[in-house]
């Protein structure tokens, strides 16, 4: 009888694993099939229109028919990767959640730096480019002030920028940006704090390479690209799954190259020396305060932000002479921001309203 047992536990083991194979396999092909029906991955798909640019950076004006607020919006995302993730896909778009509410919006593209780019420093990307963009717009819709928005390193250049031309910034927004860089609450703060970036930059004749970036990211979440790995087979038998899944993936890749002087003085000045919140850090001539800093100002920082922890965006709020100013907390990471169900619903109608209440 114990015999009997054993050999119908083994046949029940064997059958289950056996099933496990066959329902792996069948999903491996149809996902396959699915795969092999992809011809490109779209992504950033609002139609936009190219209204300026200057070397390798451009700038473009979303088209909308709903625009309604009186005062355009500039965005400056970060030089790390590519805006794409603002308007990721059509039901899971920042920026047309933006448009749909009026809001009338132009986007910096950094472009791809190369060799040539080696030397660009802090203060041409944000005395030069970002103040090139904001007179474009400016002038465009003949206006004094302009609204900016920066998004994580690009919050931090335009809250630097608005520091330092008050008379051009009607209402700054940052997302998910750091200011504090004295916070052991995320890893790349505390491993920045022992980079040599001099090596880092030199080595590379002087362009910082997006893989090199990208390695540092992953190494923040080791199991990250495990848990992407288990869970790629169940989501290949539904294409729309599998086509965020693709997007997100191209989006990670697109990791576009440094500008060495640039990120030179980004880690000295601000990762290792927290220049900015301490109000000793200098672009070009001139030392950047925060308490100059008079408009409406909306921090936005994420609850679970491994990449920027809110321990390094909230003291934002402390250090500006603005009156008026809004911290707010998303619950959510870094990307939910963006692409979330819930920044959807939640993030994107309150930035709305924000402006419009001040517009």
């Amino acid at each position: 009888m114990a015999n009997q047992k054993h050999e119908n536990t083994q046949t029940n083991v064997f059958e289950s694993f056996t099933k496990e194979i066959t329902d792996q396999t069948e999903k491996l092909v149809k996902g396959y099939q699915l795969l092999s029906d992809v011809e490109e991955i779209d992504v950033a798909t609002a139609e936009k229109e190219l209204v300026w640019e200057e070397d390798k950076v451009k700038l473009y004006r979303y088209s909308s028919s709903k625009r309604s607020l009186k005062t355009p919006l500039l965005i400056a995302y970060a030089l790390v990767n590519r805006f794409d993730m603002m308007d990721l896909q059509s039901d899971r778009s920042f920026i047309r959640n933006l448009l749909d509410s009026g809001i009338d919006i132009y986007l910096i593209d950094w472009g791809y730096p190369s060799r040539v780019d080696r030397y660009l420093t802090m203060e041409d990307y944000i005395n030069g480019y970002i103040n090139s963009c904001v007179n474009f717009v400016r002038k465009e819709h003949s206006v004094d002030k302009i609204n900016l928005l920066g998004v994580c390193q690009g919050g931090t250049f335009s809250t630097i920028y608005t520091a330092l031309n008050q008379d051009k910034i009607k209402n700054l927004i940052t997302l998910v940006a750091p200011f504090d860089f004295d916070t052991d609450d995320g890893l790349l703060f505390k491993w920045s704090r022992d980079l040599n970036v001099d090596k880092v930059v030199d080595g590379n004749d002087g362009l910082v390479p997006g893989e090199f970036l990208n390695m540092g990211f992953d190494m923040l979440k080791p199991l990250s690209k495990f848990k992407k790995m288990a869970t790629i087979t169940n989501m290949m038998e539904d294409k729309g799954k599998m086509m965020n899944f693709l997007r997100m993936e191209q989006w990670v890749g697109d990791s576009p190259s440094q500008a060495g002087e640039c990120y030179r003085k980004f880690i000295k000045d601000l990762y290792q020396e927290n220049k900015l919140i301490k109000g000793e850090f200098t672009l070009g001539k001139k030392t950047v305060n925060l308490k100059d800093i008079k408009n409406p100002i909306l921090t936005i920082y994420a609850s679970s932000d491994h990449l920027v922890p809110p321990s390094a965006t909230k003291p934002l709020n402390d250090n500006v002479g603005s009156k008026d100013k809004t911290l707010y907390e998303f619950p959510g990471g870094h990307i939910g921001v963006f692409v979330g169900g819930r920044s959807q619903k939640e993030l994107a109608p309150k930035v709305s309203e924000w402006l419009k209440e001040r517009d």
